[in-house]
């Protein structure tokens, strides 16, 4: 994984066609982040619809 997109529109395109090791593990540890905030809020609409 030499490439990665590290813009921020998350369109998956960026100018640089390299990123320096920093870069990629703050990329990948904002993903992360991002996938957990997705799972809360799948959790939290399948509670909604638990109760309903």
């Amino acid at each position: 994984m030499n490439h990665v997109s590290v813009g921020d529109c998350g369109c998956g395109h960026s100018f640089r066609r390299f990123v320096s090791a920093k870069e990629k593990q703050e990329f990948l540890e904002d993903y992360k982040d991002q996938l957990k905030k997705e799972l809360d809020a799948v959790d939290e609409h399948l509670g909604e619809i638990k109760r309903k």
